[in-house]
């Protein structure tokens, strides 16, 4: 049986910067650090990258693969006894050949039945996180934008066209499939998640779909019921009937007046609030004090 030289003169574990009883996933994590650092694309004329690159693709076409590092492992294990050179590398005699032969079920070290050729199989790439802060009016009505990548990623500063829909959230995240870390050795690219962040607007506020305003109204407009004046996002103002004995913090609706979206368009909703004046004329005080004497209950 035949095996790699390097399999006893490399620790592929030290070469990936783990530990031997690293789980699957840090070292698959790891390698993917690495080989983004190390990439020839992301070092072009850098000799010592190149080859820095390939011993770390070398270290996780053994570790990345259960089978071949537990055969690593015993390997590694029982040391470089009993082995001989010759003309087509390095044997394993005795004992240990035997132990590796009915390990492994004979034959050569091989990958899905594939002999080892010391390339990488493709990767996919890694996904990207970003975020993104817009202005309410953007994230009501859509806008197209650029979004520049930061943090441990070989296309930092990249700046990223990004198209955000109209009616879009805060803390909402939108996927840019194939933007993200490329693969390695032909593989696919990963994902980009953008993260959006909306400011606060002076006088509209949102619930999904919908936009909120507050609308203040005197005590006689909301007793007597009266019509007012509402403001609107898009477009002039509308006139909205309040029925006799309308109450703060009730809340009326405008059709069809909220966030257009391509699920449909909100509404918008309308807070009453009690606007009681600080100041009254003495006219004023009188008219209320004797209001107040028709009253037979009080709240």
């Amino acid at each position: 049986m035949e095996v790699k030289r390097e399999w006893l003169e490399t620790d592929y574990y030290k070469v990936l910067g783990v530990s031997p009883s690293a789980s699957d996933k840090d070292i698959t994590k790891a390698y993917r650090r690495l080989a983004r650092k190390l990439h020839p694309d992301a070092n072009p004329g850098d000799a010592g990258a190149e080859e820095r690159f390939k011993e770390v693709s070398a270290a996780y076409d053994v570790l990345g693969d259960g089978e071949r590092r537990a055969q690593y492992d015993q390997v590694r294990h029982m040391g470089p006894m009993n082995f001989q050179a010759g003309p087509g590398g390095f044997t394993m005699e005795g004992d240990l050949a035997d132990f590796m032969s009915n390990f492994m079920g004979g034959g050569r070290f091989e990958r899905g039945g594939r002999p080892f050729t010391g390339r990488t199989p493709p990767m996919r790439g890694s996904d990207l996180q970003a975020h993104l802060t817009l202005d309410f009016a953007e994230a009501v009505r859509g806008v197209t934008t650029d979004v520049v990548l930061s943090g441990d990623t070989a296309q930092v500063g990249q700046a990223i066209a990004v198209r955000i829909p109209a009616g879009v959230d805060s803390g909402q995240k939108i996927k840019l499939a194939g933007k993200g870390e490329p693969g390695v050795n032909g593989g696919p690219p990963g994902d980009l998640y953008v993260t959006v962040k909306v400011r606060a607007h002076p006088v509209f506020g949102r619930q999904g779909k919908n936009l909120t305003v507050t609308a203040p109204v005197t005590f006689a407009q909301a007793a007597l019921g009266s019509e007012i004046s509402v403001p609107t996002f898009e477009g002039d103002p509308v006139t909205l009937r309040l029925p006799p004995g309308s109450q703060p913090g009730q809340v009326l609706r405008v059709r069809d007046r909220g966030v257009q979206t391509g699920k449909g368009t909100g509404d918008l909703l309308v807070k009453l609030s009690l606007e009681v004046p600080t100041q009254l004329t003495e006219e004023q005080r009188q008219a209320l004090e004797a209001f107040d004497k028709t009253m037979e209950d009080t709240p």
